[in-house]
C-alpha cells in the first residue's frame, strides 16, 4: 500500500529528472531560403533580411544581412548569425524585403523563428 509520502517523493524525483534533462542547443546560425509567392523567379534587386523581436520594443533589430538578386533564381539561400543570448520566443521573426536599385519596395515577407535552424520566407508582392 502506497502512502502520501511515497507519492510525493516519486513526484519530486520525476520533477527533478525532467528539469535536469539536457536541453537541445539552438544553432548559432539561421539558414533558410527566400522564394516568391506563386513560385516565380525572385526579381532583380536587393533582399534585406532582418531578425527582429517586436516584443522587445519598436525597431528591435537583432541581426541583419543583405543579398543581391540577379532576377534569374527561384530561390535565394541565406545564412544569418543568431546573436548570442537571443533565444526562441513567440515574437521573434525574420523579415525579408526586396527592393529595386532605386529603393522601390517590390515584395515583403516574414516568418516566425523558433528553435529550428531553418526558416523559409515567401515574398508577397507589395501593392501601392
Amino acid at each position: 500500500m502506497t502512502d502520501r509520502r511515497t507519492i510525493l517523493i516519486a513526484a519530486g524525483a520525476a520533477a527533478v529528472a525532467a528539469a535536469s534533462a539536457p536541453v537541445a542547443a539552438q544553432s548559432a546560425e539561421i539558414r533558410g531560403a527566400i522564394t516568391v509567392a506563386g513560385g516565380g523567379v525572385v526579381p532583380e534587386g536587393r533582399v534585406s533580411i532582418v531578425l527582429e523581436d517586436p516584443g522587445m520594443g519598436a525597431g528591435a533589430r537583432l541581426a541583419e544581412t543583405g543579398i543581391d538578386s540577379d532576377g534569374g533564381s527561384r530561390t535565394i539561400a541565406f545564412t544569418l548569425s543568431r546573436p548570442p543570448g537571443v533565444a526562441a520566443s513567440p515574437t521573434l521573426r525574420l523579415v525579408a524585403r526586396l527592393e529595386r536599385a532605386d529603393g522601390w519596395l517590390l515584395a515583403r515577407g516574414s516568418s516566425a523563428v523558433g528553435a529550428a535552424a531553418r526558416v523559409d520566407v515567401t515574398l508577397e508582392p507589395v501593392a501601392y
